[in-house]
């Protein structure tokens, strides 16, 4: 059996390895002592500033409350100038209804009766109703719609406005006409039928307060005094036009369907299919707005009033009026003026918003 010599150089670098590691350790307890009493040292002192840390914290949320506080009177005032910016027309406009009106009268066109009566009230044809005051805006709705219509020859369009733009209503789709489709422009004033004691919006729409709760929210000094929806509180609102879609039988009585739009929209293809669409025996068919809380009846309604908590779901999900085909069969059938008038008569007008049971489908 042979011996192995271990050689000499090997040992000593061994011994060299183990004293520097025993060095090593040495100096990192060392140093992590010094840590530990330094860190010793800054907790006695936070220990002994804690009061200071109080302080800031109140100091904090001071701030942080100021600060949304300060936000929500940037939104308010945002709301604010986006409605007036919204509602506000540039001067030559504003003088277009003046000068239309003058022509009018000037050239006599007040003396002319409609056109195409038998049109008017032919159910077999497409109806649309736009209730509006604005010129421009109403003519956009109507050309874009003939536009985009593969016969626009059975298109008919029901234009109701108010007696201060009628004149200029009338004058502009006299001198302007789409091409082939068929207009009527009618003012709102000579529906006598449409009085306070058929209606009973009309008389809460004539009351003091009603005018102070539409047209202080949209004052200036009253947007840090919580005005909130501001969007929801324009006196436009005020405007009969606004309710009169509420009415569509008794405007239309020799009509089958009817698809309403608002002056705010532009057509892009051809709505005749509209027609075509069942129903199913709801009265409205209307696109679906709904995400996630947007357009839901909590959104409208006061579901602290037992009126609405019992007879409504705030996830109930309501609808934009901006394209609807009603059928008018099926909204008399329901009786839903009626409807919409005992809810207005129940139901008290600046603590709930005025709504009607209106079957719809998406």
């Amino acid at each position: 059996m042979g011996i192995y010599v271990f050689p000499w150089s090997c040992f000593s670098s061994l011994l060299g390895f183990s004293n520097f590691h025993a060095r090593l350790q040495f100096i990192t307890f060392a140093r992590a002592l010094d840590r530990a009493k330094a860190m010793g040292h800054v907790l006695s002192i936070a220990k002994d500033q804690l009061y200071d840390c109080l302080l800031v914290e109140r100091k904090l949320r001071v701030m942080l409350q100021s600060t949304e506080d300060r936000v929500n009177v940037q939104k308010k005032r945002s709301a604010f100038l986006i409605q007036l910016a919204a509602k506000t027309v540039p001067r030559p406009l504003h003088c277009l209804p003046l000068q239309l009106a003058a022509d009018y009268y000037l050239q006599g066109y007040h003396k002319k009766g409609n056109l195409d009566k038998e049109k008017i009230e032919d159910p077999s044809l497409y109806h649309y109703a736009i209730f509006s005051d604005n010129v421009l805006a109403t003519s956009v709705v109507v050309n874009s719609t003939v536009q985009n219509a593969k016969e626009p020859e059975k298109h008919v369009f029901h234009i109701v406005t108010d007696k201060l733009n009628f004149a200029a209503m009338r004058m502009w789709f006299l001198t302007n006409p789409p091409s082939r489709a068929t207009i009527e422009v009618q003012n709102i004033d000579d529906f006598k039928w449409l009085n306070s004691s058929y209606c009973s919006v009309l008389r809460q729409l004539e009351s003091a307060r009603i005018k102070e709760y539409y047209f202080k929210a949209n004052h200036p000094s009253s947007l840090s005094v919580g005005s909130d929806n501001l969007k929801y509180r324009n006196p436009k609102y005020l405007s009969m036009l606004n309710h009169l879609r509420f009415y569509l039988p008794e405007v239309y009585p020799k009509l089958d369907r009817i698809l309403f739009l608002d002056d705010d929209i532009v057509v892009q293809r051809d709505l005749t299919p509209l027609w075509s669409v069942d129903l199913k025996g709801m009265v409205n068919g209307a696109v679906e707005t709904c995400k996630e809380s947007f357009h839901r009846f909590d959104k409208y309604l006061n579901f602290s009033n037992p009126l609405i908590s019992n007879n409504f779901s705030p996830e109930a999900c309501g609808w934009a009026f901006g394209m609807n085909i009603f059928d008018l069969k099926e909204w008399k059938k329901r009786n839903i003026t009626g409807i919409y008038h005992r809810w207005q008569d129940m139901v008290n007008f600046t603590n709930i918003v005025p709504c009607f049971k209106v079957h719809y489908i998406y």
